[in-house]
């Protein structure tokens, strides 16, 4: 045996019942702290958002005219600019980016429907950099909501309660809020792959997303 083998041997932890430490016991207790430990506010206030924007983005995209919005936003070859744009549409792509998993790009397009007045556009991304802990961004957003949109005077807090309101009302009734199908993520995940350039950001949507998004509204 080498000096080596020597070291290892004699630093080997041992494990055998006779040391009077219990394994399981420890591993339950641990278990249990981890159980009552009580997140920190931060962590817990961008947990919660999350769960709300997931919700919000859940009920935008099965709201009835959801489909058509993005059909409008499809067949306009000027979408993107603000004298054509269909906010609605925008409202719902970027939701639908965002419960795909594509959350840069949903951010892009958030920020459209908000730069042309659009509220709903505005609180989600303020949920959205609240819930990655940006709280400077967050406040930048919900201000917006509250104060700054030029659409018509500050709605204030009752904007505010009526969107909470319907978070919590899709939450408790999950039927009215599903999922993005399989076939809906594959059509985001092909346009994302057409995205090219530095910053990747999944452009506006085409007729082939449009009709999948028809399809799912008739389910």
């Amino acid at each position: 045996m080498t000096a080596i083998d020597d070291l290892l041997t004699n630093a080997r932890i041992p494990t055998s019942p006779s040391d009077g430490f219990d394994v399981g016991a420890a591993l339950r207790r641990l278990a249990a702290d981890a159980a009552q430990a009580t997140p920190a506010p931060d962590m817990l206030r961008a947990r919660q958002a999350a769960e709300r924007l997931s919700v919000i983005c859940r009920w935008v995209l099965n709201k009835p005219d959801a489909a058509d919005h993005v059909d409008r936003l499809a067949q306009d070859p000027n979408a993107v600019g603000d004298d054509h744009l269909d906010v609605d549409g925008a409202l719902v792509f970027a939701c639908l980016l965002y419960l795909t998993g594509h959350r840069e790009s949903a951010q892009f397009w958030w920020q459209l429907a908000a730069g042309a007045g659009l509220r709903a556009a505005a609180y989600c991304l303020h949920l959205h950099h609240l819930a990655l802990g940006e709280s400077r961004e967050a406040q930048h957003w919900l201000h917006e909501v509250t104060d700054n949109m030029f659409d018509s005077e500050a709605p204030d807090q009752a904007f505010l309660a009526c969107l909470e309101a319907v978070a919590l009302y899709v939450r408790k009734n999950g039927y009215m809020a599903d999922p993005p199908t399989g076939g809906l993520e594959m059509e985001v995940d092909r346009l994302a792959d057409l995205a090219t350039g530095p910053c990747i950001i999944v452009h506006r949507p085409d007729q082939r997303l449009a009709d999948r998004l028809h399809d799912f509204a008739r389910r």
